[in-house]
């Protein structure tokens, strides 16, 4: 559920992460707070708008414990443009791979998508209008929409043209009663562009897009003929008359100007790309990363197919677990970049009961929702409930701590069989207690070594 930024007060924005992630209360208000600020530098005079610089955040915490959640849900909440990038997949500028400028162009592409929807939202009612008469002309090849009016109104055509304009009007109201959906048409369409290729290079030819499918033109046009329903046929002529009653470069200018006062980039895995005093080999090539990284967070210009984008403005939200490595591992600079830093804590038995029950997605939720489409009506009893997180927290002290994830592996392991026979079991009700709990789980977490294997 996307909203407009501006009405969303940190309040409401911690409020709307609460239907989905539990605790972590630090976190969802410090980002809060900066996506409110992003809407209060809008608001100051020119000249100090320019001073305010956004105050990026890294976000500590173990696997599993929201953090890439919170960027996701912050996505689809807010209007502002936003993209979620794993640090990892980057490389040094000199070798092959992606280099760090690509967020931002990914980031002005999936602002130009939002921008194009939202404009072609406001001339929706045209291209249906355009929609209609191409599948009449389609429909009716020898009747065109424009026939000639008549001098006088009051007077009575006859003839073929006021047979055509009968039969025109008689095929818009079927078309418009949905009598002839299934009815197959000969329509023109776009052809495929061909994939565009990237090239990864260093200077002013990074990520050239050559789309191959501009060279069909000079090979036989880029449009083709295509017998389809008139259902399909509608959706490919109302897309196009979108695309073509929408002022490309307009979409561009407000997409530009969306990415640099609104954007967000929510860098993901940065521990990966932290080195360690002392080490080298491919610690040299993530510290190379972070060198390149740096002056896209500080600020600068990025070359993009719809211009240059200034980054100066754009907040970036880094997470990692730092398991292996610290913050104080990142490159001085770079940890500059990054003054607010919000520790998520580990989830306990409780918090795993609350992610189980309470936010609107709650993974008991789902799984009754699944088996209720096979016929099966699955109970969960309080106290079973209440073993499961006790299960799962215990089974995260022994082994790897891999926070609320760990809950969808006790889950499956728990309605495995359930899940397997649900088709026979049409109708029944199936009562989760503790003690089917224990019976299923119990063995497993008491046998150490297979807990490693199994949970």
């Amino acid at each position: 559920m996307s909203r407009n930024l501006e009405s969303l007060t940190p309040a409401q924005i911690v409020q709307e992460l609460d239907r989905f992630i539990i605790g972590q209360e630090k976190a969802k208000k410090a980002v809060a707070i900066a996506l409110r600020n992003r809407m209060r530098r809008q608001k100051l005079p020119a000249d100090l708008q320019d001073e305010v610089a956004p105050k990026n955040i890294i976000m500590i915490g173990p696997t599993g414990v929201g953090k890439t959640e919170i960027a996701r849900r912050l996505a689809k909440l807010t209007g502002a443009p936003f993209i979620k990038v794993e640090a990892t997949k980057y490389t040094e500028v000199g070798y092959v791979g992606r280099d760090v400028e690509s967020m931002i162009r990914d980031l002005m592409s999936v602002a130009m998508t939002m921008v194009k929807a939202e404009l072609q939202e406001e001339v929706k009612e045209e291209a249906d209008r355009r929609t209609e008469e191409a599948l009449l002309d389609a429909l009716l090849p020898g009747i065109q929409e424009n026939q000639p009016v008549p001098a006088d109104p009051t007077m009575t055509r006859t003839g073929p043209e006021s047979v055509s304009t009968h039969t025109r009007e008689r095929f818009r109201e079927m078309l418009r009663s949905g009598t002839l959906e299934e009815k197959e048409i000969e329509i023109q369409v776009q052809r495929s562009n061909s994939p565009a290729i990237e090239i990864f290079s260093g200077g002013n030819f990074e990520e050239m897009d050559l789309n191959l499918g501009n060279l069909s033109s000079i090979f036989g046009g880029r449009r083709k003929k295509k017998r389809t329903s008139v259902k399909h046929a509608r959706e490919h002529i109302l897309q196009e008359e979108k695309e073509k009653l929408v002022d490309t470069e307009r979409a561009a200018e407000l997409a530009r100007d969306r990415v640099e006062n609104m954007g967000i980039v929510f860098i993901d895995e940065i521990d990966k790309i932290a080195t360690r005093e002392g080490r080298t080999g491919q610690d040299v090539s993530r510290e190379g990363v972070q060198r390149d990284i740096l002056p896209i967070v500080e600020g600068s210009q990025v070359n993009t197919k719809f211009g240059v984008i200034d980054t100066s403005h754009v907040l970036f939200v880094a997470a990692g677990a730092f398991h292996m490595s610290k913050p104080s591992d990142l490159i001085p600079e770079l940890q500059g970049r990054f003054p607010l830093r919000v520790e998520l804590e580990d989830l306990d038995a409780e918090a795993f009961y609350l992610i189980l029950t309470q936010p609107q997605n709650a993974l008991i939720k789902q799984y009754v929702e699944l088996l209720a489409t096979e016929g099966v009506i699955l109970v969960f009893e309080e106290e079973a409930i209440r073993e499961l997180s006790r299960i799962a927290a215990e089974v995260n002290s022994r082994t790897e701590n891999i926070g609320a994830r760990r809950l969808h592996t006790v889950m499956e392991l728990l309605l495995e069989d359930v899940s397997f026979n649900a088709p026979d079991l049409d109708g029944q009700t199936i009562s989760i207690t503790r003690q089917y709990v224990l019976d299923r789980l119990s063995a497993v977490v008491e046998d150490k070594d297979l807990s490693r294997y199994i949970l």
